[in-house]
This record gives structure tokens, sequence and C-alpha cells, in this order.
């Protein structure tokens, strides 16, 4: 049984529709990759998910909203708040939260638990929104454009924790535009374009069947741009 369900999800604003009759399932345990240019509609689709935007037709079935994390755009915490005060402030939270500590160790922050959030580079403010999204300790994590403006090194560094957090039982949704990032992480994905899903298969289905050697080519032939 899917753990995600998404059907026939629309959501429009005054003179734009976001998302237009939208489908895709997300099977338990995989890294479900959502993919599109900016304006696709891939953060309004997450957005109705998480229940931060009601839609205007179709439904979504998921997990209770306490057993779904995330981490959005990007991370903004008070600059002097140290990485183990933000931790267990979000597991107050909760009811039955993750251990702190444990998440620091295995996200490789424990170094970094009594430093600022002010003084992390971009890599490591990233990872600690990982950690946050997962105190909670949820089924699901919504990751929504996790390495956008990120160096190389830290890509890199981000794609091994994600692989790390699957490792743990944790159903991904990876929402990005970076297609060797697809390429690499995702088991199955949805290309998004202009607020519709165009193609829905593993990265090797879509190279095969646009019969191109990467997901790039593959995204560029599916939406018909180039």
């Amino acid at each position: 049984m899917p753990i995600v369900e998404v059907k026939n999800l629309r959501k429009s604003y005054p003179g734009t529709v976001a998302v237009d009759d939208v489908s895709f399932h997300v099977e338990p345990g995989e890294i479900f990759g959502i993919l599109g240019t900016n304006g696709a509609g891939k953060t309004t689709t997450v957005e109705c998910l998480l229940g931060l935007r009601h839609p205007d037709a179709g439904s979504i079935s998921a997990p209770a909203k306490e057993k779904i994390g995330a981490q959005l755009q990007e991370a903004k915490l008070p600059e002097k708040l140290k990485v183990r005060e933000a931790l267990e402030l979000y597991a107050s939270f909760y009811r039955q939260p993750a251990d702190p500590v444990a998440l620091l160790d295995q996200l490789g922050l424990t170094e970094l638990a009594e430093r600022k959030f002010g003084k992390l580079s971009g890599g490591q403010k990233q990872r600690v929104s990982i950690a946050l999204a997962l105190v909670g300790d949820p089924e699901i994590a919504v990751l929504d454009e996790l390495t956008t403006g990120l160096d190389p090194h830290a890509r890199r560094d981000i794609w091994k924790v994600i692989e790390a957090v699957r490792e743990r039982g944790v159903t991904i949704l990876l929402v990005s535009h970076f297609m060797d990032e697809a390429q690499r992480l995702c088991d199955r994905v949805a290309v998004f374009d202009n607020g519709r899903v165009v193609a829905t298969d593993t990265p090797a289905g879509l190279m095969t069947a646009a019969g191109t050697a990467n997901l790039d080519d593959a995204f560029v032939a599916l939406t018909g741009r180039n």
C-alpha cells in the first residue's frame, strides 16, 4: 500500500493554475523525487500535502501530520541559537520525539552541537534542517530544494545524509530541480511541468523512454524544452 497517494490535485491562485490534475503515489521506504523548474507546481503540491494550503479539488492520502517531518526551502533559525538548543526546542513540540543526542550523532552534528546557527556554513545549516525535520521521529521526511546554493562538495555531503536517513526507514519526498541529484538518489520521480505531472518512473526508466544517457536530457525531452 502506498504511504502517500495524491489523486487529481488542483490548486489555483488569482490568474494562475499552480497545480492541475496532479496524481502520483509514494511507496514506503523509497526516495521519491518531485522534479521541475521553478513555477512547475512542486512546492504548491508539497504545501497541500503538508496541510499548509487547501487544494481546490482532488484528494491526498498520507499519514497523520505529526508523522511527517519537513524541511522547506531555506533554513532560518535565530543566529545565536545553538544547534543542540534548536533540536531540544523542536523535540519539545512532540509527544514522542526522537532522541536529539542520537540524531546529532547520526547526522554528523555532534561536534557542532554547541555552535551557534549563525556561525554554520550553508551545508551545515542544511544538515541541521534535516535533523529538525527528523526530530519528531516521522514516517515521511519532505525535503524541499535541499541543496540549492551549496557548493559541489556540500551537495554531495547532503546526499550522503539523505541516503543515511532512508537507511533509518524513513520515506523521503525529495523536491528538486537538480537532475543529477534525482538520478543519484531517487528510486522513482514525478516530472512536473506547468502544474502537471508529465511522467512518473524510475530515473533509468525515464532515460530509456526518452532515449537519453542522463536525466538532464530526459527532462528536457519530456518537458519539450530545448
